[in-house]
């Protein structure tokens, strides 16, 4: 594996653990370049039969776990929340969707298992993906979303579920 750092064509593994559900393997990993010597993390997948997204004007383009990682570390940006409770979010999403759909998704589809996902992780971060994808229009339909939010966990249940 290369040094995402220096470029050597070499690197040792020091640790390897599987994810939580399986579908995956962490590896740490050194640089064995003397002058570098840097560590990093890589992750191995099983590669599947590329799922298509079918957007809202019809148009189709390949599912990124990629995308949708960084999609909702922008929404978790600044909150109490960790890059592996992201990865394990994206790993369900990625998980439910290839379960549930052969080929093509619906956008929207994607854009709901997000929101199920957020509300149950984080309140900020749900409401923050929300009023994007749901693109709310103004401040009252924003008060709305947040008073289902507040209303859900002051009756005695956690949000999303």
């Amino acid at each position: 594996m290369r040094c995402p750092y220096c470029e050597t064509d070499n690197s040792r593994v020091i640790e390897s653990r599987a994810s939580e559900d399986g579908t995956s393997i962490r590896r740490r990993r050194e640089c064995t370049n003397p002058a570098c010597g840097r560590r990093f993390t890589t992750y191995e997948r099983i590669e599947h039969r590329p799922l298509m997204v079918v957007k809202k004007d019809n148009k189709r383009e390949e599912f990124s776990y990629e995308k949708l990682y960084r999609g909702l570390m922008k929404a978790c940006e600044k909150r109490p929340i960790s890059a592996e409770q992201v990865e394990r979010v994206v790993e369900r999403i990625d998980r439910r969707l290839r379960l549930e759909y052969e080929r093509e998704v619906p956008s929207a589809v994607i854009g709901e298992r997000v929101m199920e996902e957020l509300r149950a992780l984080d309140g900020v971060a749900y409401v923050r993906f929300a009023s994007v994808y749901r693109q709310f229009r103004d401040v009252e339909t924003l008060a709305k979303e947040v008073l289902s939010l507040l209303q859900e966990s002051a009756g005695g249940r956690k949000p999303g579920t």
